[in-house]
């Protein structure tokens, strides 16, 4: 499965916090934007909210908008 992500870096938490018009889920991420913190945050919340093993990002790595690949579905 993918799914487009618009990210808030460094929020007060990691939480999901609604869907955008076009079907775009905003995440606020704690982690800062520097060397992929924000990304790999990003990848282990996804990874333990959606309960699969691998969490990938397609696209938009230095973005806010991000397209990213759940595997590994339960």
């Amino acid at each position: 499965m993918t799914l487009r992500v618009k990210v808030i870096p460094r929020s007060a938490k990691t939480e999901i916090v609604g869907e955008m018009a076009d079907g775009t889920l905003k995440i606020k991420i704690a982690a800062p934007p520097e060397k992929g913190k924000a990304n790999d945050e990003l990848v282990r919340f996804l990874a333990a909210h959606y309960g699969v093993k691998k969490v990938e990002i397609i696209s938009g790595h230095t973005a806010a908008l991000k397209i990213v690949r759940l595997q590994g579905t339960p």
